[in-house]
């Protein structure tokens, strides 16, 4: 009889994720990549996929900003990788906090779907369609922010859980319709439920949403140099500029606030846009900038300094009722 296969044996090249649907078809998808770049096995070993239980996976009753933020989908992951049971791991990088812990540092990004929020619903075909006192159920209040402060007569009701358990809770009608990232429908194979992708120039997504990052022990050059090889410049030069915005923010947990970079033709050019909010939408800040792509970091900078300052005094402190994404 076969012995079965520990898939944290340190004989493998082992690839941490969270155990959700997306986070396993994102782990696969990136486990497929390095196999194609470094052959079957890899240098380091045939591969497998540890799948972790995380705080924000299991915690499902409150929204992210009441039990610790987003850090929550990483944290036993980047525990996992420095305690060694895993050699890199696979994550939504718009779920990652904005200054990463010691001792893991981000290798490699992959091309990144498309960024847009995605609006979902079986009685209406757009979110101009939704009569005053509809319910939109979000667990995000960057989109609650955005929602209400062009619509103020909506009601926004909580949403936590993966994908499929949002769409279970609106077809049992507990909301009018719903709003989720159009990136994790494509990889999921369920873009047919997206009723209308919103324009970024209505809805700003999340810093980094659609895109897909591998992170590693910091200094543990055979994984770096094997991840190298999958990494996709231009969806790193987007989000390092949209993470530097909001770096320079420092908002709170509990802070709406959206970004999305946008290349020229040619590479050469960036355009940020980027904006900070009240969780009830009661006031919204958007502003852009472009610049040089290979300064893409101050550009980011730039303009999370001068959200911060349309803002004023106070205002990334005192975000509203709610917060996150």
């Amino acid at each position: 009889m076969t012995e079965p296969i520990d898939p944290t044996d340190p004989k493998f090249l082992r690839i941490g994720t969270r155990a959700s649907p997306l986070a396993l078809a994102q782990a696969h998808a990136a486990r497929d990549l390095i196999e194609a770049a470094h052959g079957k096995p890899t240098p380091l070993g045939p591969t497998s996929i540890v799948d972790i239980k995380t705080t924000g996976d299991l915690v499902l009753d409150r929204p992210l900003a009441d039990i610790g933020g987003k850090g929550l989908f990483s944290k036993e992951i980047d525990r996992a990788l420095l305690d060694n049971r895993v050699d890199l791991a696979v994550h939504s990088m718009k779920d990652l906090e904005t200054w990463m812990p010691d001792g893991v540092v981000i290798a490699a990004v992959l091309d990144r779907e498309d960024p847009r929020d995605a609006f979902i619903s079986d009685k209406y075909q757009s979110l101009a369609d939704l009569p005053s006192g509809a319910l939109v159920g979000t667990a995000s209040v960057r989109r609650q922010a955005q929602l209400l402060n062009w619509r103020p007569d909506l009601q926004c009701v909580t949403f936590r859980g993966n994908v499929q358990t949002r769409l279970a809770k609106l077809a049992e009608g507990q909301a009018d319709a719903t709003l989720l990232a159009c990136a994790g429908l494509n990889r999921l194979g369920r873009a047919d439920v997206v009723t209308q992708a919103i324009d970024p120039d209505a809805m700003l997504p999340a810093v980094a949403q659609g895109a897909v990052a591998i992170t590693c022990r910091a200094g543990d050059d055979r994984v770096l140099e094997l991840l190298d090889a999958i990494n996709h410049p231009p969806t790193l030069a987007r989000v390092t500029a949209e993470r530097a915005m909001l770096e320079a923010l420092d908002g709170s947990c509990r802070t709406p606030i959206g970004g999305l970079a946008r290349l020229s033709e040619d590479g050469g050019d960036l355009t940020l846009d980027g904006l900070v909010a009240r969780g009830d939408g009661s006031a919204l800040h958007r502003a852009r900038r472009s610049g040089r792509t290979v300064d893409a970091y101050r550009l980011g900078r730039d303009l999370g300094e001068q959200l911060k300052a349309m803002g004023g005094p106070g205002f990334l402190d005192d975000p509203g009722p709610d917060g996150g994404d």
